[in-house]
């Protein structure tokens, strides 16, 4: 997944993200740049909200046709309950969730 993530980044499409924190949390977020996004979590210097719940695992990403388009859905995400993120997730995903990644 890294690899086409890093192809990708490079097109200048925005992507729409979500992350699970050590503490099972999820984290939204928009980025042009999504491995670099990733690393930058990892190494706390992306968001107060993930820098106290490290390390941070990449479980969902979609490509958005502009940065207008990635707000807009990164709003109407945030505003869901946890019970429709992780049911957004697996109906959304490109690739089979590993069991275990989304906590129920």
């Amino acid at each position: 997944m890294t690899s086409s993530i890093i192809k990708d980044s490079k097109s200048g499409h925005w992507f729409l993200y979500i992350l699970r924190c050590s503490d099972n949390t999820f984290y939204t977020g928009i980025t042009n740049d999504l491995q670099r996004r990733l690393d930058k979590h990892n190494d706390g210097r992306a968001s107060r909200y993930t820098r106290g719940r490290l390390p941070v695992q990449l479980i969902y990403h979609e490509r958005c046709r502009n940065k207008s388009s990635a707000l807009k859905k990164e709003y109407t995400l945030k505003s869901l309950t946890r019970r429709e993120k992780i049911h957004y997730i697996k109906k959304n995903a490109n690739l089979p969730v590993s069991p275990g990644v989304l906590p129920e």
